[in-house]
Parts: C-alpha cells; sequence; structure tokens
C-alpha cells in the first residue's frame, strides 16, 4: 500500500486495475468512484464531491489517514502477500498490521522467491515457509502466461509438491480472473485450475477474485473438497455485488466462501471493501439462508478463513 499523497489522476487511478495513466481521468465517471465519493464524504465528514474528498487525502498525514480507513474496518487479522508491492515500495505487512491496529501475516509469494533468489531456491523456501511463519503460499501464474497447464512456469508445480512434500500443506492462493493489463483475461479462468486441484488433492486451494469467472469458481469450489474461493476486487469494483454473491453461492457452500479485499495500493478501498461486503451480506444472505443468515455471514466473514489457514 502507498502512504503518499496523489496527483488527482493518480488517486482515481487507484480505485481501478488500470495502469495506463491515458485511463485515470475516465475512472471519474465509474459508477463504483461516484459511489466510493459518498462513502468516503460520510466517512470523513465533507461534502460529497470529487474535489472535498480528494482535499481530505491530501490535507491528511498520510499514515494517520491510512489508519484511520483500515481501523475502522474492525479487522482481526490480515493476511498480506509479501510480493506486491516490492521490497522498499510501498508499506510492509508489519507496518500493515501496525496501522490496522490488528495482527497480521505474510503469504509467500512463489514468483518473488523465484525472481529475487532462483527459481532453485524456490522448493527450500516453500518447504520450510510454515516455520518461517507463512500463513500460506500464493502465485500471479495468470500473470505469468496463464492458469493452463502447459503455461505455468515450472518452479511453481515444483513449489506445490515442495508443500505438499511436507506433510501438511498451506493454503495456495492462485490469482483468477481479472487484474490490471498484464493478464489474458481468457487465460485466468480457474477452470484451467482443474488438473492441479486433482494432482494436489491435500493442498487447500484458494482462488482469489474470480470475476467473471465466478460461477467457475463457485463450481470447483462445489466439487472439490480442497478448493475455497473469494471475490476480492469483484467486491468493491462491480457495480452490482448482490449479482455476484448470488452467483457465487449458486452452487458454492458458504462454507467455502471467504471475505477479502486485495486492496493493495490504497487504504481507501480497505474500508469501502469491508463495508460493501458486510453491506452485501446483509442484503443477500437473508433470502438465501433466512434464520441463520448471521451464522453464514460469520462464516464469510471470519471462521472459515480462521479454520483454513494455520
Amino acid at each position: 500500500m502507498l502512504l503518499d499523497r496523489p496527483s488527482l489522476d493518480e488517486f482515481r487511478g487507484r480505485f481501478s486495475e488500470s495502469t495506463d495513466p491515458r485511463q485515470w481521468p475516465h475512472v471519474a465517471g465509474g459508477v463504483m468512484y461516484r459511489r466510493a465519493l459518498g462513502e468516503l464524504a460520510a466517512f470523513f465528514g465533507c461534502e460529497p464531491v470529487e474535489a472535498a474528498v480528494y482535499e481530505c487525502r491530501l490535507a491528511a498525514e498520510p499514515a494517520e489517514y491510512a489508519a484511520a480507513l483500515l481501523r475502522a474496518t474492525n479487522t482481526e487479522l490480515l493476511l498480506v502477500d509479501d510480493g506486491f508491492p516490492p521490497a522498499g515500495e510501498g508499506t510492509s505487512w508489519r507496518e500493515l498490521g501496525e496501522l490496522a491496529g490488528c495482527e497480521a501475516r505474510p503469504v509467500l509469494r512463489i514468483e518473488r522467491v523465484a525472481e529475487e533468489l532462483r527459481a532453485e531456491a524456490v522448493r527450500e523456501e516453500v518447504a520450510s515457509a510454515r516455520a518461517n511463519g507463512f500463513a500460506g503460499l500464493k502465485t500471479i501464474a495468470a500473470y505469468r502466461g496463464g492458469l493452463e497447464l502447459e503455461r505455468i512456469e515450472p518452479f511453481v508445480v515444483e513449489a506445490l509438491e515442495a508443500n505438499a512434500d511436507t506433510g501438511e500443506p498451506l493454503p495456495v492462493q492462485v490469482h483468477c480472473g481479472f487484474g490490471d493489463s498484464d493478464l489474458s483475461l481468457p487465460s485466468a479462468d480457474p477452470g484451467h485450475l482443474k488438473p492441479l486441484l486433482e494432482r494436489f488433492r491435500e493442498t487447500p486451494f484458494v482462488l482469489l477474485h474470480c470475476y467473471p469467472f465466478v460461477r467457475e469458481a463457485g463450481w470447483l469450489a462445489h466439487v472439490y473438497g480442497n478448493a475455497w474461493f473469494d471475490l476480492s476486487l469483484t467486491i468493491p469494483h462491480v457495480s452490482r455485488p448482490g449479482e455476484m454473491l448470488r452467483q457465487a453461492l449458486e452452487l458454492a457452500p458458504v462454507s467455502k466462501l471467504l471475505y477479502a479485499s486485495d486492496a493493495a495500493r490504497t487504504p481507501e478501498l480497505y474500508y469501502l471493501a469491508a463495508k460493501w461486503w458486510r453491506e452485501t451480506l446483509a442484503e443477500v444472505l437473508p433470502d438465501l439462508f433466512g434464520d441463520d443468515a448471521e451464522w453464514a455471514a460469520q462464516r464469510v466473514l471470519r471462521e472459515n478463513a480462521l479454520e483454513l489457514y494455520p
């Protein structure tokens, strides 16, 4: 997460997945951005217009601004990808926990190890990940070629083997679906992961983001005992989060869906994701679960993750 005072266009850009500065002015016309301005204005007690919300960002000390938003989420535990932003750029997972006033634990990004050390070091690092305090592993294979088995780098498969060989494999997070422009969206369909789910049957896999393949991810979580998924990025970015939650739970048990934000770049998204997730659960779950709606919400927001991650 970046603690800074961005230009107006940079501020807008952090509410999208675009890394193209030409796109950032257009974000101001997006439904999500306009909705976000209203929420942030209410939080900071300013006028519900872009200029006033942006001025709040500029006027505040960056760390205090971030802490206010993060602590308002009432988060108990943060699981943080240790590969983004790169070391020395932005906020570390430890600093993020301090800002949020909660426990934070790192998730080992397989590609970071391969790039910083060497591909041959991946197996050793993964084998010792649990002892070194990592809560899980993560791969961004979707960005490096795609999730089709023949496109996945050999060191990622070796990492999965090393994890399985421990006899107590850590959960493996897999980026699926949309993100920024350096992935090929069709190749990020979680359905491509079927061979890995079947080969590493004792390894829990967590499918991240998933949009627009929410139904595909839900199907995998429906048929495989080692598949879980979340709707991070999907919520807060989509304009109809209730529809995405209903799609997720068309097939998947509620015990397989986890809350997450993936608010990697800007503190506003931590707050917006937490608020909109809770509101969406409150909207949808009474219809799907009746009197058990509160139980289902607790599963998604807390219990599923605490059971899954060591």
